[in-house]
């Protein structure tokens, strides 16, 4: 049943311009069930006039049961459309005829179902006056040598969908079951063939809501789905899939599966061969031959993704094809790789924290995507939602350990860039997960990492319960590292709940602890706070002390975020104390330091502070610019603090 549409008017205009740059070669292509042949057929007909010597149209059977059609067949009936007589046997013969047959002639030819450009080629025409259009789901880019033009069909948008669906069951059932119909074109994922076939389906039946045909589509998430789109008789999604998955090379129907079997809504080639368990080129040519066959969309920079129906169609093939032993340690690499890559981010972004040991199954080989820390800052957030997969899949899986560990990776990532709701949600994963594995350490290093996002989030109540049972495991496990850091956690918390007294306490027992143990690191981060308390308070000369004292001790660690942080509320504290030249400068550099290293967040802040400095200055003008970059960058990783200083509540 070929989809019976019409609302492709920028498509239609889309080969209309190419008919009108007088190109001799236009190839249409996109992923079955697409609309190809219907759009092509339709806009054939509106230049018909165009082409007063006749139009053919040949099947191709690029993706039929059986060999595609050779050229020798298909020159052979157009022939004998056009009264040329018995047609020579030899090909060669036979493509000549052809050539100098319609050397002078103005016809259209349609080529549809087609392979590869070598089956076109033999089927062009032999003058300029005509025109061949080709369809394919395949991109088809070799015939660029011969002067085409292309065209890629997207999938139909929710309201050409809910159009072509209100022409097979008409308007008085749609506009009764309105919401039902959305919901049933979006779980056709934007396929003609497929939006035909269950218009198919309830026309048959009068009787049978949109929404059970809708409730039972998305009931059957996985192959029931494509098995609901058929109807007797008729080509259905999955035989369409089917036909375009036989043709792939063994190596590309195995990434294909493999992409289907991950729990990620995009991919790169990095993903690819690090999930196959191949070398990155190896993945590049397969994921290309994909792309080619319509089957992977290409859709940004290094970014591919499945469309749903396909997807469904990729993992059914994989639990059909692969053995269950194969599909766990296609998931189990694919984990593998996400924890290695991100935990080499963490130790180029933080080299001075304090990392758990980590362990694989599956050991990548791949190369690192980044070598500076920008670069590994914007890495961890482009891969974001695809880490956040990573460490769902591994709890589900019981890979614990795995769990546990990509969260702990994920830290500079929730540290730098502020993505509240994923921190948390990551860390109460992570804290599951590392109880569940019996590892106490892990516990202890996702409740405090865990409650500083919390803190972050404004959830002081929720931060304070969670270092506080880190509190009591570091004590009984004899951890005063894990002890301090507790500490000083609590102190943050008092503070953020206007208990400034408290939070001395706490934060001054931290100092105390760590200084014990011998972790200088520690007790800067703690004198950053109390120099927080101390600004805040209106005591500028003390917090120029404190923070003058941690920024030494970070800058001597090596640690380049925190003695930035330090340097920045030094400069503000440094302002405050009566030195504005001084303090500005320090703040500029702490900003160049967090814009060189991605730190978004980070620099809103010192935007924020720079502001505030101009103002008391009198410098209104600098003020307000400041203040207008520090809103912008809060809007994307801190909203609330955007509107606390934007004015919109």
């Amino acid at each position: 049943m070929p989809p019976n549409f019409t609302n492709r008017d920028a498509d239609l205009a889309s080969l209309d311009d190419l008919r009108a740059a007088g190109l001799p070669l236009i190839v249409v292509s996109g992923p079955a069930g697409i609309g190809k042949t219907t759009l092509v057929s339709k806009w054939l007909r509106s230049v018909s006039t165009d082409f007063p010597d006749g139009q053919l149209y040949a099947d191709l059977r690029g993706h039929s049961a059986g060999e595609p059609v050779r050229p020798a067949e298909i020159l052979a009936q157009f022939l004998r459309a056009l009264g040329a007589g018995p047609p020579p046997a030899d090909p060669a013969e036979l493509a000549s005829l052809w050539r100098s047959l319609t050397a002078g002639r103005r016809i259209a030819i349609m080529l549809d179902n087609s392979f590869t450009a070598a089956q076109i080629r033999p089927l062009l025409l032999g003058g300029p006056g005509g025109l061949v259009v080709v369809t394919s789901r395949r991109k088809l880019t070799g015939l660029r040598m011969q002067g085409a033009g292309f065209h890629q069909l997207d999938v139909l948008g929710p309201a050409a969908g809910v159009e072509l669906l209100t022409r097979a069951i008409g308007e008085d059932r749609v506009a009764g079951e309105l919401p039902s119909v959305h919901r049933l074109v979006a779980l056709c994922a934007g396929l003609p063939l497929a939006v035909c076939l269950a218009s198919a389906r309830l026309a048959t039946r009068p009787r049978q809501s949109v929404g059970a045909l809708a409730d039972a589509l998305a009931r059957d998430a996985g192959g029931g789905r494509l098995a609901a789109l058929e109807v007797e008789g008729e080509t259905s999604v999955r035989k369409a899939l089917d036909a375009s998955y036989a043709v792939l090379s063994s190596g590309t129907a195995r990434l294909y599966r493999t992409l289907g079997l991950l729990p990620v809504r995009t991919f790169d080639a990095m993903t690819a061969a690090a999930s196959c368990g191949e070398p990155l080129e190896w993945a590049e040519r397969r994921l290309d031959e994909l792309v080619e066959a319509n089957l992977v969309e290409d859709v940004g920079p290094e970014s591919c993704r499945f469309h749903d129906l396909l997807r469904i169609h990729a993992h059914d093939r994989a639990m059909d094809d692969d053995t269950s032993a194969a599909r766990e340690e296609v998931l189990r690499r694919f984990c593998d790789w996400s924890l290695s890559t991100a935990t080499a981010a963490q130790e180029q972004l933080t080299p001075v924290q304090f990392t758990l040991p980590r362990s694989y199954l599956h050991p990548p080989q791949l190369p690192l995507p980044f070598t500076e820390d920008i670069e590994a800052l914007a890495w961890l957030d482009s891969h974001r939602a695809q880490l956040m997969d990573a460490v769902r899949l591994a709890a589900d899986k019981g890979w614990y350990d795995t769990s546990w560990m990509l969260v702990d990776a994920l830290w500079p990532l929730f540290l730098r860039l502020r993505h509240y709701a994923e921190w948390i949600e990551a860390h109460e994963i992570g804290l599951e997960a590392a109880r569940r594995a019996g590892n106490r350490t892990a516990e202890r290093q996702m409740l405090n990492s865990g409650a500083i996002g919390l803190g972050a989030a404004g959830r002081t109540g929720e931060a304070a319960a969670w270092y506080g049972e880190s509190l009591q495991a570091a004590r009984d496990a004899g951890d005063v590292r894990d002890e301090g850091q507790a500490l000083m956690g609590l102190g943050a918390c008092h503070r953020e709940a206007g208990r400034p007294a408290d939070a001395v306490t706490y934060l001054n027992r931290a100092i105390s602890v760590w200084e014990g143990c011998g972790y200088p690191r520690g007790v800067a981060l703690a004198r950053t706070t109390l120099g927080e308390i101390a600004l805040v308070a209106g005591a500028p000369d003390e917090a120029v002390d404190c923070f003058t004292r941690a920024h030494t001790a970070l800058v001597a660690v090596n640690d380049h975020h925190d003695a930035a942080r330090a340097l920045v509320f030094l400069g503000r504290a440094s302002v405050l104390a009566g030195s504005y030249e001084e303090g500005v400068a320090r703040m500029s550099g702490a900003l160049g330091v967090f814009t060189e290293s991605g730190a978004a967040f980070w620099q809103a802040r010192t935007l924020e502070m720079l502001s505030e400095s101009a103002a008391e200055h009198g410098d209104e003008t600098v003020a307000e610019d400041l203040l207008a970059r520090a809103v912008a960058l809060f809007e994307t990783t801190s909203p609330a603090d955007a509107r606390r200083i934007g004015g919109d509540g």
